[in-house]
Order: structure tokens, then C-alpha cells, then sequence
């Protein structure tokens, strides 16, 4: 049935305008206003069809408004039309409708602008259709790869055996569904009251909106999950560059380190505002655009035209990235104007992203991640800050401001002044905490050392001692591992398992008195701990004094702890070590400083203890969970922070992560994370082990090191 608009006072015909007013706003008119999008719907014929119905290619421009469309290639589909498609002879699928058909699904209404139409629209409204125009191309590439995906299948496969459907599995039950149909329509919106921000499709991260054309399993990513967290923040972070777009295309931002808690803000241009009401605006564009449910939307296209599309808006940085790329087309991510490479899949849409703030904090500002603890992180202390700011002042002075520089750098020749300079910050900032130590107010007996999995704690340790040696200190190390209780005594988790992370496994009274036998210059055989046996021997270890000139350093995740038995006359160092900066993938993100610890790690452990990499990935969750409970709460107690990033580090680690990581089976749980961190090894020219010095941090976990461990 055919409903032409005109202009009358007809009360139903105003109300299907209104409501048709509202179905244009999705698809390639979602950048219109409503004003826009009223005026535009006056010039558009409506058709309403039925459930079953066959449809024909209108000529010129067709938009459906309502319902959903399959497309048929000698009865078998191989795609299907959403709400705000453009099709017909200008749009999808045009170039194929002598050898396609349309079929309705449910009721559906489609708008027609013919060729006249068309044309009063663009006299009327150029600035409006143009907007229109770049969209739909946005949204066209977008579908592109499905497309072909669907039609190699249709091609290849007989007029009877190709099939309609797909088989998906979702929380153990086989579900068949149309090609084509979202993800999103499989899965449930919240498990247990948190929402669903992604997915895993036979162990590969999907975005929610992606259609499926092949069978498998689905899973739900919320953001309580390591991985579901990664893609939350991921998809703040965009939102927080198009939000400072939208106040003042002239405001340059770049999401710079993590804090835990929040990213900051690097800020080249704050167009004259200042930081605090800069902060205010962006929070409040932000939520407002969180209110309208903006679209996150994926476009594919050539590695050229994405090279195009970068520099328009900027950033060099990642067409830098983008140099080394082997593929001949890339993925690129918006929820409005502004493009970023896809590193994660990103959510559907804006609305599910409710516990952000924006607020400075002095000069700087900072995106946090909930905003339901905003006063408690604002208590902490910004070591962390410093010392970030502090890494990427010498990175930027040697123009090392990306990943995709970064590779230049390499490719030009420039490796071993990087490492040189990289090795030569560390032993600087080492050196200082030596001078630190030393020239402490209150003489310092007890060096308390903390820093999570895989942070380099004990290469830090042996180098820390030598530059107490060259300031006159002998030092004498202890570890907290020896002071665990016996294996059958330890407390255990949620899950009924050994909980070794919580500060009740430790023998604190024990402990409590051999430190303060040391501290009162009593000599003693300390601990030891057998892990093969799990038993505890309380005089078994080391006979150890402290002199005049001796010092102890204390290594262990709890050394940061207030519960440690430290009176206030003894004395005590705190020193938090961890990697706390790492390179720019494009303006949007960074590589991840946990991801960096997971990659020594599995390198290290693959190395030194056989563990596999899909071992390490399953473990990698509660170790996380041991450290944001055990450790990261009490870095504001250090009196001192110790940066172990090296900015050459994943291009040595991929020469074994890469093997180690195809290691795991494709249908391993570990996959989704090992396919990720392939991905993100991939972006970094390869360095090879020889070049790094046998004193580097990086060598506790490639091995080689001059030092005993």
C-alpha cells in the first residue's frame, strides 16, 4: 500500500509523519535534526508491506523505516536489511537486483524518494543531504565486508544446498537464526544487573551490532570481566575525543596513561578554555550524548582511504601506525565525526555507558572510569602521574610519541639509541632512589619493595643494591614468600581455593619478630619456605645480621601494606614498582601496561617453568583480581615510585610471545586474549634479543642476564 505525504490537516496522516519522522532518525539520516528530518519526510513516499511479501527495487532512493528485509539469491539468503539501510537503485544492493529479490520478514514500511523528489530535497536542504551522503558512504563500507562474506557464500554454494539460517550457541542452547540477524538480538542486554558490552564469537571479540553469516558459539562480555572492562573503556574514551569534537573541533585530546582508576587527558590544544570548566563541559557533552544513545559504528575501508580519513582529522600518529600495516584494508571505529583505528571491538551504543566522570584534578584532567569512587581516587596521591609524565617528556624529546614513530624509529636504524637511552632512564631513576635513601630525613633500616606480577621486582631489587653499594649501604634482601604459613593452613577464596595473595597467608608474627630481631641488631637464621612440599621452616633460612651500614630490603606484594609489622622508629622505605606508561596506538588508545605484564609473563613462564601461554591467559584473572585487592589500593603509601616500562620491550618480547601465543588451540578459552595480544604484536617491528644489555630489566624475562635469579 502506497501513502504519499501532502500537506493537510489530517490528523492520522500527521501522526504516521511524526511517527516516520522518528524512523528516519536511525541509519544514514542519524546526523539530521528533527527539524531536518521533518522537513525531509515531506519529500518521501511511504509503502507499508506485510510480513512475506516480495518486494521490488523502487527507482531512485529507498530507505527502510520499520521491520526487517532479507535478501534472496535463488531462494537462499545472503543478507538482510536493517532499519535506516539505504537500498534500491542507489543504494545497497542495486548493483545486484537483476539477481537478487527482497522478501519482507515482518511488517515493514519503506520510505521512496523518486528522482524529483530527490531533487527539491537537495535544493531545499543541501548542507543537510550532503551529511546524508557522507554517512551513507560511512555505512556502505560498513557493510561491505559482510557482504562479500554473504555473497562468497551464496556463489559457491547450490541453488538447494545453500542455507537460509545459522546455528548459534548460546549459554548451551543451539539456536537457528537468519543470516544477517545482530548479535545483539541473541543475547541478553544485563547478566545480574550489569550490562552486556560485548561478545565472544567462537572466541574472537565481536561488536554487538555485527550480523552473523556463519555458525558458532556466542558468549556475553560484561564489564565486570577483564576483557568486557577493556572494551567499556575503550568505548569511554572515544566518546570523551568526539564529545570534545562536538564543544570545539579546535580542542586537541589524546587519552594518555592509565591510573587504574582513570586515563588522563593529554591536552595539545585547549582552544582557550581553561582545564576545570573544560573538564565541566566535557562531562556534561558526554552524558549527553550517553542520553541520545549515540551509535559506535564500524566502517571497513582500503588502508588508503583510512590513511585519508586520519590525516583530515589529525592524526598523524596513526597513519604513522598504519605504515606497517600488511593488510590491504582496516577497520575504523566513530560514534560521530571523528574516526580511531579498531583496536577492540567497541559497544553498540552510548547508552550503556553510565559510571564515567570528567574532572580535573589540579591541571590535569582525568577520565574516570566510575564514578561512584570518584572522591576516594581523587584522595590518592598522583605518583603514577608524575612519573608518567616524567617517561613521556624524555619520549617526546626524542620524538618517540607513538607506537606507529616508534616503528619508524626502528625501521631508520635507531634501535640501539632508543634501547640505550630506555636502559639509560631506568638506571637514572634508580640511581635517585638510591640518593633518596640515603639522604633520608630519618635513617632508613628497612626497604619495603611491592609491584604486581611480572613488574620486574626482582631485577629491580639486584640493581637497586648495587646503587646502594655505590652510596655506601650493604644491602641484604628477604622475601615475603618465605614467610608464608604452611600450604594447609592458607586461607582460601570466594571459589575454595588457596587464596597465596591474601595478607592472611603470611606467618605475620613470625615475621613480626624476626624483623625486629634484625632491627635491633640481633643476628638470626630467617625463614624459609619450601613451595614443592608447601611447608614452612621458620629458622631455615639464611643466617643474617644488620650492621652499622646494612640496610634490608623487603620484596613481596604486601610491602606496601599498612597491616605490616613496622613500628614508627624503624625506619621504612616504600618503593611501588610496576610498568606505568606505554606508547600511543592512536589518539583514542594506548597499549595497555597490563597487557605488557601478561606478555612478559607468559614469555617468562614458558621460558623458565614450562606453564603454556593458555595456562598463563586462564590465570591471568585472579592474579589481576589479587593484585586490585591486595596491591594497587596501597600504592599511595609509597614513599617513592619506580617505572619498569621500556619503551622497545614488545618488539623483543614478540619474537617469542609469538610462537608461545600460536600455541593455543583456536578453540581454548585462552584464545580470545591470545588472538588479541597477536594482534597487538603484530603493530610493533620485531627486535631481536641480542641488542638488549644483560644488566635490562627485560633480560628477568627473555633470560640472559648477567644477574642470579
Amino acid at each position: 500500500m502506497i501513502s504519499p505525504y501532502f500537506v493537510n490537516n489530517n490528523r492520522l496522516q500527521e501522526a504516521e509523519m511524526t511517527r516516520d519522522t522518528a524512523l528516519l532518525s536511525e541509519g544514514i539520516f542519524s546526523a539530521l535534526s528533527q527539524e531536518e528530518l521533518a522537513e525531509l519526510s515531506q519529500c518521501m513516499t511511504v509503502e507499508t508491506h506485510k510480513a512475506e511479501d516480495s518486494l521490488r527495487f523502487q527507482r531512485g532512493f529507498n530507505v527502510l523505516l520499520s521491520g526487517e528485509v532479507s535478501v534472496l539469491r535463488e531462494n537462499a539468503e545472503i543478507g538482510q536489511l536493517q532499519p535506516g539501510d539505504g537500498f534500491g537503485d542507489w543504494g545497497l544492493w542495486g548493483w545486484m537486483q537483476s539477481r537478487v529479490s527482497l522478501r519482507a520478514d515482518t511488517d515493514i514500511r519503506v520510505g521512496i524518494f523518486d528522482e524529483t523528489r530527490l531533487a527539491q530535497a537537495i535544493a531545499k536542504h543541501p548542507t543537510a543531504i550532503l551529511r546524508v551522503l557522507r554517512n551513507f558512504s560511512r555505512l556502505m563500507d560498513a557493510h561491505l565486508e559482510d557482504l562479500s562474506t554473504a555473497l562468497l557464500e551464496a556463489f559457491h554454494a547450490s541453488a538447494g544446498g545453500a542455507s537460509r539460517s545459522v546455528h548459534v550457541v548460546v549459554d548451551g542452547v543451539e539456536k537457528n537464526v537468519h543470516m544477517g540477524t545482530p548479535l545483539s538480538a541473541l543475547l541478553p542486554n544485563s547478566i545480574n544487573g550489569t550490562p552486556v558490552v560485548s561478545a565472544l564469537f567462537n572466541h574472537k571479540h565481536i561488536s554487538l551490532n555485527r550480523p552473523l553469516y556463519t555458525s558458532g558459539v556466542a558468549e556475553p562480555l560484561t564489564r565486570d570481566g577483564l576483557e568486557g572492562r577493556m572494551i567499556y573503556r575503550a568505548s569511554l574514551s572515544l566518546l570523551a575525543l568526539e564529545a570534545a569534537h562536538r564543544i570545539d573541533p579546535k580542542i586537541k585530546l589524546r587519552i594518555g596513561p592509565s591510573l587504574g582508576f582513570a586515563y588522563l587527558f593529554e591536552i595539545d590544544d585547549i582552544a582557550g578554555h581553561d582545564v576545570a570548566t573544560l573538564a565541566t563541559k566535557l562531562n556534561d557533552e558526554m552524558r549527553k550524548m550517553v542520553a541520545e544513545d549515540v551509535v559506535f559504528r564500524r566502517d571497513y575501508c582500503s588502508l588508503d582511504e583510512a590513511k585519508i580519513r586520519l590525516i583530515e582529522q589529525g592524526w598523524e600518529n596513526a597513519v604513522k601506525l598504519l605504515r606497517k600495516s600488511r593488510n590491504a584494508s582496516i577497520a575504523l571505529v566513530s560514534c560521530g565525526e571523528l574516526q580511531a583505528i579498531e583496536i577492540v571491538p567497541l559497544v553498540a551504543s552510548a547508552g550503556i555507558l553510565d559510571h564515567f566522570c570528567v574532572a580535573a584534578n589540579g591541571d590535569e584532567m582525568l577520565l574516570y572510569f566510575d564514578s561512584t569512587n570518584i572522591e576516594e581516587a581523587q584522595k590518592r596521591n598522583l605518583h603514577p602521574s608524575i612519573l608518567a609524565k616524567q617517561h613521556d617528556t624524555w619520549l617526546n624529546g626524542i620524538g618517540l610519541t607513538s607506537v606507529g614513530a616508534f616503528n619508524d624509529f626502528c625501521i631508520s636504524g635507531e634501535v640501539s639509541r632508543i634501547i640505550r637511552v630506555s636502559e639509560g632512564f631506568h638506571e637514572k631513576r634508580i640511581s635517585q632512589l638510591a640518593d633518596m635513601i640515603v639522604n633520608a630525613p630519618k635513617r632508613v633500616k628497612v626497604v619495603c619493595i611491592a609491584g604486581p606480577s611480572s613488574s620486574g621486582k626482582t631485577t629491580f631489587l639486584k640493581r637497586l643494591s648495587i646503587q646502594l653499594q655505590v652510596v655506601g649501604l650493604t644491602p641484604k634482601c628477604i622475601s615475603l614468600d618465605d614467610y608464608y604459613v604452611d600450604r594447609e593452613l592458607t586461607v582460601r577464596d570466594e571459589n575454595g581455593e588457596y587464596d597465596f595473595e591474601a595478607f592472611e597467608a603470611l606467618n605475620v608474627e613470625l615475621l613480626h619478630d624476626q624483623l625486629h630481631a634484625l632491627i635491633s641488631g640481633e643476628e638470626i637464621n630467617i625463614s624459609r619456605y619450601d613451595f614443592s612440599t608447601g611447608k614452612s621452616h621458620p629458622n631455615g633460612g639464611q643466617r643474617m645480621r644488620l650492621g652499622d651500614s646494612d640496610i634490608l630490603l623487603l620484596e613481596g606484594i604486601h610491602g606496601l601494606n599498612p597491616r605490616m609489622p613496622f613500628d614508627q622508629s624503624d625506619g621504612v622505605f616504600r618503593i611501588f614498582i610496576n610498568p606505568l606508561t606505554s606508547l600511543q596506538l592512536d589518539n583514542a588508545s594506548r597499549v595497555s601496561a597490563s597487557d605488557i605484564r601478561l606478555i612478559r609473563r607468559i614469555v617468562r613462564d614458558r621460558h623458565t617453568r614450562s606453564i603454556t601461554a593458555a595456562d598463563n591467559i586462564m590465570r591471568w584473572p585472579s592474579v589481576r583480581r589479587g593484585e586490585l585487592k591486595h596491591i594497587f589500593p596501597y600504592q599511595t603509601h609509597a614513599d617513592a615510585v619506580f617505572n619498569t616500562s621500556l619503551v622497545y620491550e614488545l618488539s623483543v618480547l614478540k619474537v617469542y610471545a609469538e610462537r608461545y601465543l600460536l600455541e593455543v588451540d583456536e578453540d581454548h578459552p585462552a584464545q580470545t586474549v591470545a588472538f588479541r595480544l597477536r594482534k597487538l604484536l603484530d603493530r610493533f617491528v620485531t627486535i631481536y634479543p641480542e641488542n638488549v644489555p644483560q644488566t635490562s630489566l627485560l633480560r628477568e624475562f627473555i633470560g640472559g642476564s648477567c644477574f642470579e635469579y
